[in-house]
């Protein structure tokens, strides 16, 4: 075996072994969620395109920082399927078929949503924190950015991405999407680059939040399973 062979096992055997179990059993059916999400994208974007539904899109699925909270809250879990028009749409279908199809693979249907509404959600909140702490804060954005229309699924790529890189100790390949968000603000500084970046943040939040509990778990467990002392 060689040396590149046994990096790319070491990096996605276990990733890879998640996901051979369901594909083996079900095929392509083994990612409904993740095959519904194309086909709503696809028909969001078509409708999009429409002078008939371009307003109703934006409506339901539109999400800017300068909307009342509750309407955003609201559009937050379709804008996630709501491709941003100045992008080719196949990326977009591409990343949601690939990435949401190996999440819910590895996942699981409801934790893969869970974990693609908190990475959006984390974007969508940050943007409306840095209007308001302003470009004189580090982390702040210019008011302009309040108007920006905030769409599309790749916060929440992203955030799983670097969900499955954590869980299944793909640390490098985690790693290299942190690392092209950032490369991505410093080259191009947008409001989409530093909402991704927000994505992250929540995301390795709630990996370090698993990894105490697990190592809370796992103490407990050892603790238990010790011998009772000897009594003299």
């Amino acid at each position: 075996m060689t040396t590149l062979a046994r990096w790319a096992r070491a990096e996605w055997g276990a990733l890879y072994t998640a996901m051979r179990g369901p594909l083996a059993e079900r095929r392509w059916r083994a990612a409904p969620m993740a095959v519904t999400a194309v086909c709503l994208t696809a028909v969001l974007h078509v409708v999009h395109n429409q002078a008939w539904g371009y307003r109703f899109v934006q409506d339901a699925g539109g999400v800017r920082a300068e909307d009342p909270l509750w309407l955003a809250l609201l559009r937050t879990p379709l804008s996630l399927f709501v491709p941003a028009l100045d992008l080719p749409v196949w990326g977009a279908l591409a990343q949601i078929l690939l990435v949401f199809g190996i999440a819910e693979l590895c996942l699981g249907r409801w934790r893969t949503l869970a974990l693609a509404y908190v990475a959006t959600l984390a974007g969508t909140l940050y943007a409306r924190l840095g209007i308001w702490l302003g470009t004189d804060a580090p982390i702040g954005l210019p008011a302009s950015d309040a108007r920006v229309v905030d769409s599309g699924p790749s916060a929440a790529v992203v955030g799983l991405a670097v969900f499955l890189g954590w869980r299944h100790r793909a640390y490098v390949t985690a790693s290299l999407v942190i690392v092209a968000m950032v490369v991505e603000v410093v080259v191009k500084e947008n409001l989409a680059g530093k909402e991704h970046l927000a994505a992250i943040a929540a995301v390795l939040a709630l990996c370090a939040a698993c990894e105490l509990r697990q190592r809370r778990s796992r103490g407990r467990a050892g603790s238990g399973s010790g011998a009772p002392p000897i009594q003299s």
